[in-house]
């Protein structure tokens, strides 16, 4: 746990990890000492259909989680994996259900239902739009970048839907699966809560009281018309919105911690970005004009 810059509980949190209870290459325990080390409050254990329930290991928060994923290798052939947060018994979710099935399912189970790694799966906005009930959704997966083919930000996916109404909060995570020094401990949420019980980080998920980052913090916020965002040190800023045109939308520099951005007539939501000298990111939740 840190204080923020604001005087508030921070709480760093991964939400999204494999273990040999599925596909990962680490037990449990083992995945457990490895993000302890590196400074987690809290993980979610989401192995594939094998619900993890809520508990501690050696004084890290586990939330009970589940990663339901349909669709094989061919993303064609409508590929989908959701990731399931909080929930408070195992639903036993039969692999024949339904997209729309699993999330209510996850949603009557008092979780929330993440969509993960839409890059990644080549999911479309159709797809996207046709489903009910998602808390939000991944940005940001590491393993989808460094272990899979390319596609770990969903940054585009993101903007189409903003564009449409649809404004998911904004969640980065491992996905960890190899534990090999590439996909583990990168990328996770900042949680500004009260506790780190399962019940005060689900709710500030739910109240969009985070952010999501691979170190940077970001802080972003509107002040009449204008947007301000505050971070730590980062060599750019970048306020991201519907507009197709703004050159003043990207600030660079060195040692960069606060940038304020004119909201234009026609812009309905901006969120923001920033990148430190490591070249890691951190991605602010979108504000709607």
């Amino acid at each position: 746990m840190i204080i923020d810059r604001f005087g508030n509980k921070r709480y760093k949190v991964a939400l999204h990890i494999h273990t040999t209870l599925s596909d990962g290459t680490k037990t449990p325990k083992e995945a457990v000492k490895i993000y302890k080390e590196n400074g987690y409050d809290a993980i979610a254990i989401t192995d594939h259909w094998n619900y993890f329930s809520e508990n501690e290991i050696d004084s890290v928060k586990i939330i009970s989680g589940c990663e339901y994923n349909t669709g094989a290798a061919d993303t064609a052939e409508d590929v989908m994996h959701i990731v399931a947060l909080g929930m408070e018994n195992d639903p036993q979710i039969h692999k024949d259900a339904t997209r729309q099935e699993i999330i209510d399912t996850i949603n009557i189970s008092g979780g929330l239902a993440v969509l993960a790694h839409p890059a990644w799966s080549l999911n479309t906005l159709e797809d996207i739009l046709s489903l009910k009930g998602f808390f939000g959704t991944e940005i940001y997966n590491t393993v989808s970048d460094v272990g899979q083919s390319r596609r770990g930000y969903s940054g585009y996916i993101v903007d189409a839907l903003a564009n449409k109404g649809v404004f998911y909060p904004l969640v980065a995570a491992d996905d960890v699966h190899f534990y090999n020094g590439e996909d583990e401990t990168k990328s996770f949420v900042m949680v500004k809560a009260n506790s780190c019980s399962q019940a005060d980080l689900l709710s500030a998920l739910k109240n969009g009281d985070f952010y999501a980052t691979q170190g940077p913090e970001i802080y972003l916020k509107r002040e009449g018309e204008v947007m301000i965002a505050d971070c730590s040190e980062v060599v750019e800023i970048n306020f991201i919105s519907n507009s197709s045109y703004a050159p003043d939308r990207v600030i660079t520099g060195d040692s960069l911690t606060h940038a304020e951005y004119p909201i234009k007539p026609w812009e309905k939501w901006i969120r923001a970005e920033v990148k430190d000298k490591e070249g890691r990111y951190a991605w602010s939740n979108i504000i709607k004009i």
